[in-house]
């Protein structure tokens, strides 16, 4: 996909933006950020396995239903 010229122009380009200081900064953020997702991922993918036994199905919306009322023919 890459080779290592892009690679150096991606970081040359990225020190020219962010400074020297605040690399390291940025990619302690993006760690962390991709740590979370696959956290996130992990808990989703557990809740999609085991089924909660508290599920209940939907209520009402609290208004009854149109109830059909005879006619006088």
């Amino acid at each position: 996909m890459f080779g290592g010229n892009e690679w150096l122009i991606v970081a040359v380009v990225a020190l020219v933006l962010f400074g020297g200081s605040q690399l390291p900064k940025l990619a302690k953020n993006l760690g962390s950020a991709q740590k979370e997702f696959k956290k996130g991922l992990a808990e989703g993918k557990e809740d999609e396995e085991t089924p909660s036994a508290s599920t209940t199905p939907p209520a009402s919306s609290g208004t009854p239903a149109a109830k059909e009322t005879p006619s006088d023919n």
